[in-house]
Parts: C-alpha cells; structure tokens; sequence
C-alpha cells in the first residue's frame, strides 16, 4: 500500500446514525442532514458524487494544462449507482467530463488522462466500475 510522503491536507468528517442521521465536517463547511435514497435528503452516494466530480475535473484542468488548453469552463457529472451484486451490495460510476473548444478525441483523450492522475479515480480502481467519457461542447 501506498504511504503518503507529503500530507498537503488533511480534514475530517464524523457521522452519526448512518443514513438517516447527519454529517459534519471538522471545519464546519459541511454540515447536512442525510437520509435515505428518494428522500430528498443528501445521501452517502450524493456525497460521494459531489466529490468525486470535483476532484475529477481538477484533475481535468491539471492535465489539460500540461497541454496549454484551458478546461476551467468545463463540467463534470459522477453519476453514482448504488445495487446488489451476486454477494453483496456495491458502487458503480460513470463519469461524463463537457469539455467546450475541443474535439471529441481531444476531450476523450483528456478525461482518460484525468482518470489516470484522480485520487479519487486511484482510490476506486480495481475495487468498483468506472466509466469515463470525455464530450466536446
């Protein structure tokens, strides 16, 4: 296993009564009442989507920067899936990145190079299914 050499950040989150309890963070920036799927509450997989979209597409701007293209106008969408497998339950996500002023090679070719260098992309890896498409807008 990987050892951090370097911490640049650390933070916590405590949550208590599971999914229908709440969520607050270290810091106070979060703070959210959660509750199950469809009950128009925020839910572990909700949370886990906002994170991982925005972690994804500052990979996104990382690489592309490498290249002198500019993607801070573009978007990211994780959409989380939450299911049974043969044995247990599980997490799939299909990652959609909107990149606008490149074509659509360009764009698949920067989301498949953003997936390589997420922490988040790292972190799941070999564990869940994760789709990445990269879309000229």
């Amino acid at each position: 296993m990987k050892q951090l050499n370097k911490v640049a950040y650390t933070t916590a989150a405590t949550a208590g009564g599971g999914r229908g309890g709440r969520t607050t963070s270290e810091d106070g920036t979060v703070d959210v009442e959660l509750g199950k799927p469809g009950s128009g509450k925020a839910n572990p997989e909700t949370l886990f989507a906002a994170g991982y979209a925005a972690c994804f597409g500052g990979a996104l701007n990382a690489v592309a920067s490498k290249e002198d293209l500019d993607t801070s106008e573009s978007t990211v969408t994780a959409d989380v899936k939450f299911g049974e497998t043969d044995v247990d339950v599980d997490l799939a996500v299909d990652l959609v990145a909107s990149i606008p002023g490149v074509d659509e090679a360009t764009a698949q070719r920067l989301t498949e190079q953003a997936h390589e260098m997420c922490p988040y992309s790292k972190a799941t890896r070999g564990n869940i299914a994760v789709s990445v498409t990269g879309k000229a807008v």
